[in-house]
């Protein structure tokens, strides 16, 4: 925990600048990450509720400048204890915790949404993502959700099997993040 906020805040600490900006720190009780694989037998979901996020926000124009989340691989819970523990020791956990996307490059679209070209790091393994997330406001909240698709040997991850059938290469992440404003 305390080496994800480390990281968080490293992130945001070259954030300083001429132009007035504004640091939010995502809602853990409201944010969520979840991931979603599929097998020939059966498909699931894995959720994480400890999702660690912030961003820069430009005061003047209200556009986004820098993003970062993070998360422990122990997080996600798919009600299912057996394959959550199988799924941290597929995805050496102990070794390598924490999920990370870092960003510095936000466009925003007219419709209100971003896309966020940025570093993801998972399972020890960093690689470009481009992810298109809907942003709105509501209750004086920002929301922010989307999903991307991912490939677990883009990552290095050797696919988990059932019954000798591995699970299909492809999955998705999906996010919900709630920042105050």
């Amino acid at each position: 925990m305390i080496r994800l906020l480390f990281v968080l805040g490293l992130f945001l600490l070259g954030s300083g600048g001429a132009m007035a900006q504004k640091k939010l720190v995502a809602d853990r009780a409201k944010s969520s990450v979840t991931y979603a694989m599929r097998h020939a037998l059966h498909k699931w979901e894995g959720t994480s509720r400890e999702v660690n996020a912030a961003l820069v926000l430009d005061d003047a124009t209200k556009q986004i400048r820098q993003v970062a989340v993070a998360m422990r691989v122990a997080s996600f819970n798919s009600k299912n204890e057996s394959r959550d523990s199988h799924m941290i020791e597929v995805l050496d956990g102990l070794s390598y915790p924490n999920v990370t996307f870092t960003s510095q490059d936000i466009k925003a679209a007219a419709d209100g949404t971003l896309t966020a070209t940025g570093k993801l790091t998972f399972h020890n393994v960093t690689r470009p993502v481009t992810v298109q997330v809907r942003q709105r406001e509501a209750g004086g909240q920002l929301l922010m959700d989307g999903s991307f698709p991912l490939k677990m040997t883009d990552y290095k991850v050797e696919r988990p099997s059932f019954l000798g059938i591995v699970t299909q290469d492809d999955f998705t992440l999906s996010f919900a993040l709630v920042f105050p404003n």
